[in-house]
């Protein structure tokens, strides 16, 4: 968030932070929380880079398309094995989610 609208956000009241500070996680659960999130992601550029339908990589999961879709969205009880699991069926190398997962860190820092 830009510092000006923190500021003026703040000014008119309103408490700005994190969203684990808002759902009180701790440190460790908010990692957990950006981790998958950023899987998340890269399924789906991933999954559309290679032209893949969501069905399409159910398919290949041997899962549905709704199911690739909570994947894709970083819905609640998607594990991080079956993000995996996507992924690699998607293609995605284990270097290409390292590479990912280290510039979402640094971005993130």
């Amino acid at each position: 968030m830009q510092i000006t609208k923190k500021k003026r956000l703040e000014s008119a009241g309103w408490r700005v932070g994190t969203i684990g500070e808002f759902l009180g996680l701790s440190r460790e659960e908010a990692r957990i929380v950006e981790m998958k999130l950023a899987l998340s992601e890269c399924l789906r550029r991933h999954r559309q880079a290679r032209k893949l339908t969501q069905a399409a990589l159910a398919r290949k999961l041997g899962s549905s398309q709704s199911r690739v879709a909570k994947l894709e969205s970083g819905a609640r009880g998607v594990t991080l094995d079956l993000l995996f699991r996507a992924l690699f069926a998607a293609g995605v190398t284990s270097a290409q989610i390292a590479r990912e997962m280290r510039q979402k860190r640094r971005s993130a820092a």
